[in-house]
């Protein structure tokens, strides 16, 4: 039997983006995914149940991604925290915050963490103008995530107007663009990208204690990992090489991503303690996400400890949770 599992890219709907425009963005998936938007407004017994029928001990909820103002982001912080307050002992908070405006980032991220008791944030990839956090503006939320000792979480993101038209247009179907320069692959390669930026800009040389997550397999990262350490040395003279950043700054996670295949790579170039496991619910399901632990423990690909690892453990040491359930 797998172990109890820490799930930690697991989404909600505050009330503010409910009544979002953003919400409008969602469209597709609420076309295809049974009952989503009752699922993304829940934090109770529907998510509950669904846990315990998946051996899901425990979830670190965040915001789905869309654009919030800082007041939104605080509303939606402030309601996230209400409801994990009815159950302690079954969720966790990451902060959302207001990338749109970065000086309100810092604020709000510290807020969350000695106020509300959140564990780290997850953001989205980009902001609504298409801006990463390269720049020093940003300076101070990467900074107040080191000082505090908390991930911040890089989630794929919409595309920009100015991505979809130059990336993601072609001579096929709108369906195909809106999947493309999404889930299907566009989201994925952002926030690797990203994450070069932020080693280019030389970030983790200012921060060397900062921690970041990524998520789906590490967002490509780790099939390319030889080629970015043969290349970036080109960069930028930096103290620290790309393979020490990897290893030290990052932390990468399952979720959404049901083929045990990626692991093969991932296991032969990551740390074991670097690797964890996490669903991307209710976009994915618990029940695959299950399946899938029960597919890797028989792959024999980790021992017991291993499995216990990236199924509970690291989330514990790196949040400073603790799983509380482990019958189900």
């Amino acid at each position: 039997m797998i172990p109890p599992l820490i799930s930690l890219e697991e989404h909600f709907f505050s009330a503010a983006m409910l009544a979002s425009p953003t919400a409008a963005k969602y469209s597709e998936q609420f076309k295809h995914i049974t009952g989503l938007r009752d699922k993304l407004a829940d934090v109770g017994p529907l998510r509950l149940s669904d846990m315990d029928e998946n051996n899901i001990s425990f979830q670190i909820v965040s915001h789905a991604p869309g654009s919030l103002s800082a007041g939104e982001c605080r509303s939606a912080n402030d309601q996230l925290s209400y409801l994990i307050q009815q159950n302690p002992d079954r969720f966790a908070g990451f902060a959302v915050l207001p990338v749109d405006d970065p000086a309100a980032c810092a604020t709000e991220l510290k807020r969350c963490i000695t106020d509300l008791g959140f564990v780290g944030a997850l953001i989205d990839n980009h902001s609504s103008t298409g801006a990463y956090y390269d720049g020093a503006e940003y300076l101070p939320l990467f900074q107040t995530a080191s000082d505090l000792s908390v991930p911040i979480y890089l989630h794929p993101t919409w595309p920009t107007t100015a991505m979809l038209s130059t990336l993601y247009t072609g001579n096929f179907p709108t369906s195909a663009t809106q999947s493309i320069s999404a889930s299907a692959f566009g989201w994925h390669s952002d926030v690797a990208t990203h994450i070069l930026r932020l080693f280019a800009s030389g970030l983790f040389d200012k921060l060397p204690n900062l921690k970041l997550i990524v998520g789906h397999m590490g967002e490509m990262l780790p099939f390319m990992l030889a080629r970015i350490n043969q290349l970036s040395v080109r960069w930028a003279p930096s103290p620290r090489t790309f393979q020490q950043v990897y290893d030290e700054n990052l932390w990468i996670t399952t979720s959404g991503n049901w083929s045990v295949d990626p692991m093969a790579c991932i296991l032969r170039n990551t740390k074991i303690e670097r690797i964890l496991f996490s669903v991307d619910y209710p976009f994915a399901r618990n029940q695959d996400g299950a399946k899938f632990m029960r597919e890797f423990e028989e792959s024999g690909l980790v021992d017991s400890k291993g499995l216990e690892m990236i199924a509970f453990r690291n989330a514990e040491a790196l949040l400073g949770v603790k799983h509380t359930k482990d019958k189900f």
